[in-house]
């Protein structure tokens, strides 16, 4: 069998999105930047982030039905333009003087709406450019960009709008383009043969729902997944106010993520060789209780970052769990509900981050910070209690066995 590494497809794909999102982190820094330095309100910009982070997640159902109705390669090429178009016309406005607000944030929900879609496009491509048995192996190289990028970009961002505003910018905008060619260069369709009618949008993403629910694997991967990640992200935020509050440098505070994106990324990287040894129902399990563990201890150290060093150990096994989860999911939904499945997935994973921030300042503002952290561990309990009792995890077929 060939290696991953010898597919032109996806090695055409993966660099050219690791490109794309280490634009992406650069911009994610930049643009908070730009809006203090544009009003002078942190505020506004909070507001500019959370508006992103909105449109982004009131696009993830209608993106799967789009990626799977319309022509993949297409659609991904359509995004690239978009966003490589607004992030020209924002660094021009930038070097100009004339950036505002409004702009800044028109600029960041077109970058989250095609991101939403682009993404979720190339989530249900993979299939058609991976063999079967290498798809948990693709995405943990996927997962592995995703850590790095987030880990680089940021730093960078940094440093290029310390030269001057407008270049993060053009950085990002030159990494859509790299997105773009690559994309562009690719032979392979990034679909099976569709049928040319296509049921109306509701019809489409209620055919979506029904395979998701009706699917016992699945149902289950979202009865873990939403409560687990509420509470990795309301720990992160639980601990980053804790240290804004006792005084804490902000520079010390952001090696709080930048000790649990290690962890991210170490985990990325010995993936493939975790899902050799383990099974799948072994690494969900493990990542479960792992976290409940981790969380609690994590609970004794919240005025300090070593606080993060717990979180950093939970997270290490997400990436293979992340990686056997998607390879497993690919590997059982047929092509044209890729789009769908995945968009549903998303959204349930998304959304239980969006509302970790308010209940961790909640919790918080109650009680304490290690109450806070104390409840979220008690919340991932739940999440491991079913991986361990489930059927659907317990009985899992070997990935080679599996046909949509």
């Amino acid at each position: 069998m060939s290696t991953l590494w010898r597919n032109r497809e996806f090695t055409l794909l993966w660099t050219s999105q690791s490109l794309s999102d280490l634009g992406g982190a650069i911009a994610m820094l930049a643009i908070p930047l730009l809006v203090l330095d544009v009003t002078g309100s942190a505020v506004q910009a909070g507001a500019v982030g959370t508006a992103a982070q909105v449109a982004k997640l009131l696009c993830r159902l209608p993106s799967g039905v789009l990626a799977d109705q319309l022509n993949r390669r297409r659609a991904m090429l359509t995004c690239d333009v978009i966003r490589l178009v607004a992030f020209v016309a924002l660094a021009v406005a930038v070097a100009t003087g004339r950036a505002g607000l409004t702009e800044i944030i028109a600029v960041a929900i077109i970058d989250a709406a095609c991101g939403s879609l682009f993404n979720t496009t190339e989530h249900a491509a993979l299939r058609s450019i991976v063999p079967t048995t290498q798809l948990p192996a693709a995405v943990a190289r996927n997962e592995a960009r995703s850590y790095g990028t987030a880990l680089a970009g940021p730093p960078l961002g940094g440093v290029l709008f310390g030269i001057t505003a407008a270049l993060p910018f053009v950085g990002n905008a030159l990494s859509y383009l790299a997105s773009l060619i690559g994309i562009a260069l690719i032979r392979k369709p990034l679909q099976a043969e569709r049928e040319h009618d296509h049921p109306g949008h509701r019809a489409a993403l209620l055919e979506g729902l029904r395979f998701v629910f009706r699917n016992p694997f699945l149902r289950t991967v979202l009865i873990v997944a939403a409560p687990l990640n509420l509470a990795l992200y309301g720990s992160m935020f639980t601990i980053i106010v804790t240290l804004q509050g006792h005084g804490v440098q902000p520079g010390v505070i952001g090696l709080t993520e930048t000790i649990v994106g290690a962890g991210g990324l170490m985990g990325a990287l010995v993936a493939p060789t975790l899902q050799r040894w383990l099974s799948f129902a072994v690494l969900i399990r493990g990542l479960c209780w792992a976290a409940t563990l981790f969380l609690a201890v994590s609970a004794f150290f919240t005025t300090s970052v070593a606080a993060a060093a717990p979180i950093a150990l939970a997270i290490f096994v997400g990436p293979a769990c992340n990686a056997a989860l998607f390879g497993y999911q690919a590997a059982i939904t047929p092509d044209h509900l890729q789009g769908r499945v995945l968009s549903v997935i998303f959204l349930f994973a998304m959304s239980a981050a969006t509302v970790a921030p308010l209940l961790a300042g909640v919790f918080v503002t109650a009680w304490s910070a290690p109450v806070s952290i104390a409840l979220f561990a008690a919340t991932v309990s739940v999440s491991a209690l079913t991986a361990t009792v489930a059927p659907a995890i317990r009985d899992m077929k070997p990935i080679e066995t599996l046909t949509p």
